[in-house]
């Protein structure tokens, strides 16, 4: 006992002790500071701003204590100028207060991109071209060429365009295809139960064109245009049936898909 009553008297012991205790207290004192400070253990879900404009989603963002950041602007059809399109972190994601959300957003000018030189270049080469500058490949038409599937002319609503012109982009591209010197036929294809939209891609894939396009009196507004499928066209894809390159469809598109149907039925 008197040991230890001697330890206890020492100076040199009882800085140590001293120095202990206030370095734990520290201690203490720093991690429940930083548990406060970072609200440790505290997440909250990220709401879903996608298609609110900034006016909208500046004020969610401050009620929900985060902060935000836009970091790109595209364009894309039928999305709400200014409107957020993607955002990051996800929407439900569980985060801390004060964190950035990252947003992009539609622009609020429409996106402008240059017309490039498709002439001299295979079709085949075109297509792909114009699709990586977010341009689209119209009408073909097949003019006499020795110089088969070629472009020989590029033409933007109707008119021969230079290359560098600049147009929107998603802008339709026409093209004077070179016919060879071959009466060069393919067969009809069935473009039935698929839309608009659809049908035009395909035709252009196999060198041919959607012509006359006729709706039914189901379609009366511009959603019901987009959403009608074929349930008819002229010259019908029957058996056989070959048609020369660069030739038209005509098409009758309506939204009552029993009348698509039926007419697939029958056949």
């Amino acid at each position: 006992m008197s040991y230890i009553k001697n330890l206890l008297n020492n100076v040199f012991v009882k800085n140590i002790v001293i120095a202990i205790v206030v370095i734990s207290f520290v201690l203490i004192a720093t991690f429940v500071s930083l548990n406060i400070y970072t609200n440790h253990g505290e997440y909250y879900p990220v709401p879903d701003f996608r298609g609110l404009t900034e006016d909208q989603f500046s004020k969610l963002i401050k009620e929900k204590g985060f902060r935000y950041n836009i970091i790109d602007s595209v364009h894309i059809e039928g999305a709400l100028p200014g409107a957020v399109i993607e955002q990051i972190p996800a929407p439900g994601s569980m985060v801390k207060e004060n964190r950035n959300i990252h947003f992009t957003i539609k622009s609020i000018a429409p996106e402008k991109v240059q017309i490039p030189n498709l002439i001299d270049y295979s079709l085949r080469n075109a297509k792909v071209i114009l699709e990586s500058y977010g341009l689209v490949a119209g009408e073909l038409i097949y003019v006499p060429s020795e110089y088969r599937n070629l472009v020989l002319q590029q033409l933007y609503k109707g008119k021969p365009v230079e290359p560098g012109t600049v147009v929107l982009k998603g802008s339709v591209i026409d093209m004077h295809i070179g016919q060879g010197l071959s009466t060069e036929r393919t067969n009809v294809p069935d473009l039935r139960a698929l839309t608009l939209e659809e049908a035009q891609s395909y035709s252009v894939s196999v060198s041919l064109n959607v012509g006359a396009i006729i709706y039914d009196e189901s379609v009366q507004t511009a959603e019901d245009s987009l959403a009608a499928t074929i349930w008819q066209q002229q010259p019908s894809a029957v058996t056989g049936a070959r048609i020369p390159l660069g030739a038209s469809i005509d098409v009758w598109l309506s939204v009552d898909s029993a009348k698509v149907n039926t007419v697939l039925e029958i056949e």
